[in-house]
């Protein structure tokens, strides 16, 4: 899979242990619109996606996460291939870690009909929701997003950059 970019904030030892955290994200685009994640909470929009356990490959992940997160389906042989980020920084959770998660980005199609979703806690606390959105609008929401956890600030900034990409390449 192609790199998209790499955000490495080098705020870390490179002595520092490495925690990887790989996950597979959604691009679901209906008509001119985006199945996005909204945070009611924080305000701002992601692509549906996250994880990907040991045992899991991408597009199982994929499938799993974007049920969960939305309640779409998405439909297997849809699945392709559209580019990763790398992102490395120091953990927020312990000291001298490197957290390092490989972001896969996939373009696929989801069913008509949707399930319930099925919130983690943390998921359910933000506030989780699927819109259907306009990247315009996506891309300008998460340009004014700040947070008092720096963590979801660069992650949001990674969406962001994506989004424009992919607006740039739709043009």
């Amino acid at each position: 899979m192609r790199r998209l970019f790499e955000i490495d904030l080098k705020d870390y030892k490179e002595t520092d242990a490495v925690f990887k955290r790989p996950s597979a994200r959604a691009i679901i685009l209906k008509g001119d619109k985006l199945a996005l994640v909204y945070s009611r909470k924080e305000k701002y929009y992601k692509f549906p996606g996250g994880g990907i356990h040991d045992d899991e490959d991408k597009r199982e992940a994929l499938i799993r996460e974007v049920r969960e997160e939305t309640g779409l389906v998405v439909i297997p042989e849809s699945i392709r291939e559209y580019g990763s980020v790398l992102r490395r920084q120091k953990s927020d959770r312990a000291e001298d870690v490197i957290f390092e998660q490989e972001n896969y980005y996939y373009f696929c199609d989801v069913e008509d009909k949707a399930v319930c979703q099925e919130l983690d806690d943390y998921e359910d606390e933000a506030g989780f929701e699927l819109r259907m959105v306009d990247i315009g609008e996506a891309i300008a929401v998460n340009a004014v997003y700040k947070s008092d956890v720096f963590f979801n600030e660069v992650m949001i900034s990674r969406e962001k950059r994506v989004l424009e990409m992919i607006k740039q390449e739709k043009s």
